[in-house]
């Protein structure tokens, strides 16, 4: 009686190099996101164009707010939804049960996520992506033709909630209710100054209950980012699915579209929100910031699919990336290491001293590193470090990690 082969990690080989490419350059746009959350208070970042800056500083915040921030992690996310559909084709074809494999894999990413998100920086994704992917394996026998519906809708959840919102507070003032973010603001502006404190000039255990208390402000939040994440899940199943990753030249008029018509709406509805309304107060919620929000959003979904086409595009002068693309996640927490110790008052002690102008530079030499860094790496190693560590307990065995023939 014969038994089927064990599951294994994909030998590099056998890996779907766009795919890595693709997560290497949203690493890159990850990192110049992030860098602003890093180098001051989380809860200032990602609101929009803040006017404090002036000059070329708030130019280069601009240019992160319109062409970065929302789009680079929603095509990580897109990513995650891929791979999931390429380990449950490998199960299938080998015969294999996938769901207890798969909840192993799960249940070890939720604890790195919260060891990244506790002991070094709150701003964590991982967590989110962990719990996303227990309900994912309800939609593993979705049609094909189903699942950029169902992945479209899902993510317009989001926006219809956050308009939905927008019209709560829209019909109060309607009624005569006036509704006050003062309080909010407050509380905001309290916490602001709490991560300032325990981030800025706090010990490592003074940012270790700053974090805790971040990340459980971050869970309550999952009402919105989670079928965002969700929804990219499910479109990043399709691509895997319908072979656009792997035979991409089968569906160039898909990617051409996506270049040329979604790319650029997304573009000019990114524009029109941060022309309309640049900047979101912590704490503020009215009509006009929410609906900011969801037709920034829509426009986000649609350059990040624009992106990943002028990926496809470049791919093959885009190669450089699929070694630090290969090893996501252990870049992914190297970035936060590097960037704490840089800028937290327990590390370097830069916190709030870098203009936004030269955040971008250190951003990129920071992930030139890592792209050099990646190259030494696997060419002695077939995993990433903790690639490695995650894909043995997944596999309950251990993996080979050296390279059996090391580059020179």
């Amino acid at each position: 009686m014969t038994h089927p082969p064990p599951l294994q990690p994909l030998p590099p080989p056998d890996r779907i190099a766009l795919m890595d490419i693709v997560r290497g350059v949203a690493l890159l746009g990850i990192l110049l996101m992030n860098i602003e959350a890093f180098t001051g208070p989380l809860d200032l970042s990602f609101t929009g164009i803040d006017p404090h800056w002036q000059g070329l500083d708030y130019a280069a915040d601009a240019l992160v707010y319109v062409l970065v921030q929302g789009k680079f992690f929603l095509l990580f996310s897109l990513m995650f939804g891929a791979g999931f559909a390429v380990m449950e084709q490998r199960a299938r074809q080998a015969g294999r049960r996938f769901v207890p494999m798969y909840l192993r894999r799960s249940a070890v990413l939720l604890l790195i996520g919260a060891g990244h998100a506790l002991l070094l920086w709150s701003g964590d994704i991982l967590m989110v992506y962990a719990l996303l992917s227990f309900p994912l394996l309800l939609c593993r026998r979705l049609p094909l033709p189903l699942l950029p519906v169902a992945g479209v809708l899902c993510y317009l959840l989001a926006v219809g909630l956050t308009v939905l919102f927008s019209a709560a507070v829209l019909l109060a003032a309607s009624s005569g209710t006036v509704l006050d973010n003062g309080p909010s603001m407050a509380m905001a502006e309290q916490i602001i100054q709490a991560q300032r404190q325990a981030y800025g000039s706090g010990s490592w255990l003074q940012a270790t209950a700053q974090r805790a208390d971040d990340v459980r402000r971050m869970i309550g939040g999952l009402l919105i980012t989670g079928p965002e994440v969700f929804g990219m899940f499910l479109l990043g199943m399709w691509f895997t699915r319908s072979g656009a990753l792997a035979q991409p030249e089968r569906f160039a008029g898909l990617y051409r579209r996506l270049r040329c018509w979604a790319g650029p709406l997304g573009l000019v509805l990114v524009l029109l929100g941060a022309v309309w309304h640049p900047y979101m107060a912590p704490g503020e919620f009215t009509a006009v910031t929410g609906v900011a929000y969801a037709v920034g959003a829509v426009g986000s979904l649609l350059m990040c699919l624009g992106y990943l086409a002028w990926i496809v595009r470049w791919r093959h002068r885009l190669g450089a990336f699929a070694a630090p693309g290969r090893m996501a996640l252990s870049n992914y927490l190297l970035q936060s290491l590097l960037c704490t110790g840089l800028f937290y008052g327990y590390g370097l002690g830069a916190f709030e001293v870098l203009p936004r102008s030269a955040q971008l530079p250190v951003a990129l030499g920071l992930f030139a590193l890592q792209l050099l860094a990646s190259h030494v790496w696997l060419g002695r190693f077939r995993f990433g470090p903790v690639e490695w560590l995650w894909r043995c307990a997944t596999y309950l065995r251990v993996a080979p990690l050296r390279s059996a023939t090391p580059r020179r």
